[in-house]
This record gives C-alpha cells, structure tokens and sequence, in this order.
C-alpha cells in the first residue's frame, strides 16, 4: 500500500512577504514525515516529525513562534490521534516544552490518560525526562514587539489576524498534519501556541478531539486551524471524518465543513483531509491558508 502525507502551517491573513517562508516550512515538513515513511515509520511517526518541524519554525504559531499571552507567557496546546484505535494523546495550556506533539504522544502511549493540562502536563513531560526550555528559549524578538503593540491597542480582536489585519502585525498559524502509510494506518496531529494575548488558561480548538484533529481509518485524518472559539462550537474534524464516510470526497468533505462553519458560526479557519485511498483535500474561509502534501505517487506540492 503506498503512503501520503499534507500539512498546514495556518490559515489566516498570511502577509505575502511571508508567503514564502510558510511554503518553505511547510514543504520541509510535509518531506520530512514522507521520508519517516519511506524508511518504514507508521502515520504516527510521520505526523509527529512533521509537526516538530514546524514547531522547531518560528515563522508558524507552535513551539517556538508561539504567541504570547496577556501576561507574557507562552502556553502551547497540541493533540495526535491513531485512525485504527481512536487512541489520542492531547496536551493544553503547558508551559516549557520544546515539542508538544511529542508530549501528546508520549500521553497517548505512556499514560492512562488522553489529556494533561497546564502543571500536570509539565510535570509528567519531566517525569518522563523530557528537555524543558524557558519561556526565552520559545520568544523571538518580533513575539516580543508585536506583543506591546497589541497591549497598547485597547481595540485589538484577536479576530483581525484571520479575516485581515491592516495593521499587518507579525502573525503565525496553527500547524498540522495528517498522514497514511503503507500498512492503511491514518494519524492526525495539530499543534499551537494559541490566539495573541489570551488570557492565561485559555485552550482552543487544537488539543480538543474532534476540533483539532481527528483520524478514523474507516473514513479519514483531519487537522484544523483557524479561530478557536467558533471552531470548537461545530467540531469540525469530526464533521469532515462523517462526511468521508457518508460518501464525500476529502475535497468536498472539507469545504462542506468550511460552509457550515461560517454559515452556523460566522467561523474563520481551515481544514486538510486525507483519506484511506490518499485522496487529499482542503478548504478555507481565511485570506490564505499554508499546505504542502507529498501524493502517494511520491509527487510534493506546496501551495497558499
């Protein structure tokens, strides 16, 4: 059986001067899972390397380029999920990890749990012996600027980032990916640093089964980015999962979800779907969304 692999770096208002470096970032992740495959890894091995990659990227919202919250820290949320079991491992609010996908699988592998949160989450990544990195190590200097631009803006809507910006700020999306090898295994993973200037505490659609990602064998893998707070009210990972199921396509799956989420919801995001024959697809109602996929022709394509 061959194996396939698309991923996201977000989607949201993507300045064009930046529109290079997301599909750089992108297609770096969506080879690196492939080659994970190539070499005989599962779905899962490959969605969680592509998705390190991106979070090793500061030009995406995940490990190291995530967002700042209101009081200047950085809490991440990420999530994978297995197609065969419906295991998942899930991840919110921590704090000092380098890599939460990895820490989300860790969960879903070595614990009785499918979601940690916040100190719980800290605690058991240490008890793991897994790095922790200050919030620092996670800060870049343009994180920093745009942060006290935005405290200053008492009108600032985290919304502005998805639906269009005119004050262009440095910005960054959500990453995913999903993945099919060879042995009919479908993994989905989804990681975050969350909206700029949440409150501390705050989670989104990212680490919530369903909202963030979802992968069914018996239909297909789907990770999300876009507004957390509209995604979760219509769960659409799920959404686009049943829709392959009752006979859609991914492509038309996809774009199914995005009209129901701003037709229900008035929602911002996107979607990328892959399915047990490899058909891909993906939809947004953002100004640009980021992707990269490599077929199971092993043909690469990167696309905004």
């Amino acid at each position: 059986m061959s194996y396939a692999i698309i991923v996201h770096g977000g989607a949201w208002d993507i300045p064009l001067e930046e529109q290079d470096g997301h599909k750089v970032g992108c297609l770096k992740a969506g080879r690196l899972g492939y080659h994970f495959m190539e070499e005989g890894g599962s779905a899962l091995d490959a969605v969680e390397a592509a998705v390190r990659s991106m979070e090793d990227d500061p030009i995406f919202d995940a490990g190291r380029g995530s967002f700042l919250n209101s009081e200047a820290d950085v809490e991440m949320d990420a999530m994978i999920m297995e197609g065969k079991n419906l295991d998942f491992g899930s991840v919110a609010a921590v704090q000092s990890i380098s890599h939460p996908v990895t820490l989300a699988r860790r969960i879903m592998e070595t614990s009785p749990h499918c979601m940690l949160v916040g100190e719980g989450a800290l605690k058991f990544a240490r008890s793991l012996c897994m790095d922790t990195v200050t919030t620092a190590k996670l800060l870049t200097n343009k994180e920093f600027e745009r942060w006290k631009r935005i405290k200053a803006d008492r009108d600032y809507q985290a919304r502005r980032i998805f639906e269009g910006d005119p004050g262009k700020l440095e910005k960054r999306g959500t990453v995913g990916a999903v993945a099919l090898d060879r042995y009919g295994l479908i993994a989905a993973a989804t990681s975050t640093g969350g909206t700029p200037n949440k409150l501390p505490g705050r989670v989104g659609d990212s680490p919530i089964v369903g909202c963030g990602a979802y992968a069914d064998n018996d239909s297909a893998g789907v990770s999300t980015t876009g507004l957390g707070e509209s995604l979760m009210k219509v769960i659409p990972a799920r959404r686009v999962c049943d829709n392959v199921n009752n006979g859609m396509t991914p492509l038309d799956a996809s774009i199914e979800t995005i009209q129901y989420l701003k037709r229900r919801v008035n929602g911002l995001g996107g979607v990328i779907a892959l399915d047990q024959k490899g058909h891909m697809g993906y939809a947004f109602n953002t100004p640009y969304m980021a992707c990269a996929s490599v077929d199971v022709n092993g043909k690469a394509a990167v696309f905004i």
